[in-house]
């Protein structure tokens, strides 16, 4: 009997097996009974058989055999799956390699065994030189059908590299036959392959295909795990996964220079983009720049308006404009008839005109009540000094709110105007528009050439305020001698003055105490007041107290009080409360800063020129 090699049918005699062979196996039409592969030659299904399909695949092999249509029998399909498991089975010997041969498509014959039987015969290697302990397997593939004669095809033998395992090799003999399968696509259509870019011509091809993609990735990762197993002796291998990729790492040093490729990456994408993005950073820092410059520059000129119209430089008008609008808001509200607001707007221009002013707000005879009143009370007063007879000048509606300096120089001239020595100034005291056309005057002989660039060379018409420095430039063109003061900082505690008080003491007891051993408890002297400023508002210094405790405190005349309140010290009923507003204790005057303007004599022409020269970097004494 002989037996099918590939379909275990058994045939009668060694004839029937052939044409057999040639009716049911032609060599383009072979398939395998374990997949899909057909198409192919005897031999390449042998070895195909033996190199895919391990000992493990037998035992479906009846299941397969029906699946595919052949006709087998169960015993024939148990012989099979034995003959195909033994002929897959290896063994190595250290000098020696198993070579299997394979059952062939003759006939048997008495001096051959049947395809059923397998011969295992130990033949030494020639050609090939093996180290020792390098085990290497051979396998022989089946010839195609036998040749006429009976001549039996040579054994082929292949040798499994050492560096690669048994299992390994059987995938790559398994892969590189289905690539050779690959080789002859059928051109009845095209199937591409989602993996890679081939097209292929047939859908078992492309699935074949697909499959050795799988097995390579299979390959892939079980290489990986075995090298970890083994590297690690076995432990269980520890997955890193990456916190951007999800790429699963054996340790954490492959982990770490995988995420360092991922930050690398990230910083050269940066670097390609940096100079766009700097552009744009810097274009929106410009704008910022520029929108915080714009705001500046607004909040900067809205400031400077209102201290325009703070200092009256805002260009609403000066001191005849102010009367003008405050007459007729009186005449609104019914507090002056409008025959009586001609009358005094008349009055009012006449003396603009004149360039006088007009007296109603001057009070005359307040130093000699006031040494009156010293005399008869205070008697806890050690020591009270006074200066000249000053006439008292009180803000009006035309200068109320900025013209304190003004009525203080009117003060002032009041004073000096009653002294011998100070013949050279006018006789009379002059109008608030006066004195700022004088001012402007002194500005034009060279006299504090920044306070004239402050005010922009130009004050009537206007409501500016004036200061301590345009007292003094005043006086200088006037050719009186004048000092500036300057108490910088405080002295004593709570931003108080001490100093301040000394000093006005000082000034006044020199001249009272000349040629007198012991001064009397009240003094009045011949010194003119004292121009005193701080920040917002001015007074005049018109006499000193020392109480019996030796305090000190400063009697002042104020241009906010107006003529009906500044002429109840008049009288004696009313003097007491009237000293008691004019009188100043240290805790009651706290600035920051003071200046005071005292008048020192008569200027010669020549000292005249010299202080118009130092009055470019104008300088003030300072205390302490």
């Amino acid at each position: 009997m002989s037996v099918c090699d590939i379909c275990c049918e058994e045939l009668a005699s060694e004839a029937d097996l052939k044409t057999h062979l040639l009716l049911s196996h032609l060599e383009n039409e072979m398939s395998c009974p374990f997949c899909s592969l057909s198409g192919i030659s005897y031999d390449e299904l042998s070895f195909h058989i033996n190199i895919a399909h391990m000992e493990k695949d037998c035992q479906n092999i009846h299941a397969t055999v029906v699946a595919s249509g052949q006709k087998n029998s169960t015993g024939r399909t148990a012989q099979s799956c034995r003959n195909y498991t033994r002929a897959s089975s290896v063994t190595t010997n250290s000098k020696k390699t198993c070579v299997q041969k394979v059952s062939q498509a003759t006939p048997p014959s008495p001096g051959h065994p049947g395809p059923s039987q397998v011969n295992w015969i130990s033949t030494p290697i020639t050609g090939t030189t093996l180290s020792q302990g390098t085990s290497s397997h051979l396998e022989s593939s089946p010839p195609s059908a036998a040749p006429a004669g009976g001549a039996v095809k040579p054994v082929r033998t292949t040798q499994i590299p050492s560096n690669c395992n048994e299992e390994s090799w059987e995938r790559e003999g398994h892969r590189k036959s289905k690539q050779k399968r690959l080789s002859s696509p059928n051109k009845e259509g095209t199937f591409p392959c989602p993996m890679c870019s081939l097209v292929c011509s047939d859908c078992f091809i492309l699935q074949e295909h697909v499959e050795l993609h799988l097995q390579d990735q299979d390959m892939a990762e079980g290489g990986s795990t075995e090298a970890c197993s083994t590297g690690n002796s076995g432990s269980r291998l520890m997955q890193y996964e990456c916190p951007l990729c999800s790429l699963s790492c054996s340790d954490s040093r492959s982990l770490q220079e995988h995420v360092d490729l991922h930050l690398e990456h990230c910083s050269a994408s940066s670097t390609e983009t940096s100079p766009g993005d700097l552009t744009l950073a810097r274009k929106l820092q410009e704008e910022e720049e520029q929108k915080w410059r714009e705001e500046e520059t607004r909040r900067e000129a809205e400031d400077f308006k209102k201290l325009q119209r703070q200092f009256g430089l805002d260009n609403s008008g000066g001191y005849r404009k102010q009367m003008e609008r405050n007459m007729e808001r009186a005449v609104s509200r019914g507090q002056i008839l409008p025959a009586e607001f001609h009358r005094k707007r008349a009055e009012m221009l006449e003396s603009l005109a004149s360039g006088v002013d007009d007296g109603r707000s001057k009070t005359s005879g307040l130093i000699e009540a006031l040494f009156k009143y010293y005399q008869r009370e205070a008697s806890d007063c050690a020591h009270v000094w006074l200066c000249a007879e000053t006439d008292h000048y009180s803000s009006s509606e035309g200068d109320k709110g900025w013209g304190c300096g003004y009525r203080n120089f009117q003060m002032l001239l009041s004073s000096l105007h009653r002294m011998e020595q100070y013949n050279v100034l006018p006789v009379s005291v002059p109008s608030i528009p006066r004195v700022q056309a004088t001012i402007e005057e002194a500005w034009g002989q060279g006299l504090d050439p920044q306070g004239a660039s402050h005010f922009n060379h130009r004050l009537q018409g206007t409501r500016a305020w004036i200061g301590a420095t345009e007292i003094y430039a005043v006086l200088t063109s006037l050719s009186v001698k004048a000092q500036i003061v300057d108490f910088h900082k405080p002295t004593g505690p709570g931003d108080t003055h001490p100093s301040l008080f000394e000093w006005v003491k000082q000034y006044f007891s020199r001249s009272a105490s000349r040629g007198a051993r012991l001064p009397p408890r009240v003094v009045q002297t011949t010194l003119p007041p004292i121009y005193l400023q701080h920040q917002g508002h001015s007074r005049s210094i018109v006499g000193v107290e020392q109480k019996v405790n030796g305090n000190l405190c400063l009697l002042l005349f104020d241009p906010g009080l107006s003529p009906v309140e500044i002429r109840r010290a008049l009288s004696q009923d009313t003097a007491a409360s009237m000293v008691r507003r004019m009188r100043k204790f240290p805790s009651a005057l706290k600035r920051r800063q003071f200046q005071v303007v005292a008048v020192k004599g008569v200027l010669t022409p020549e000292e005249k020129q010299i202080r118009i020269l130092n009055s470019r970097t104008l300088c003030a004494e300072k205390i302490p």
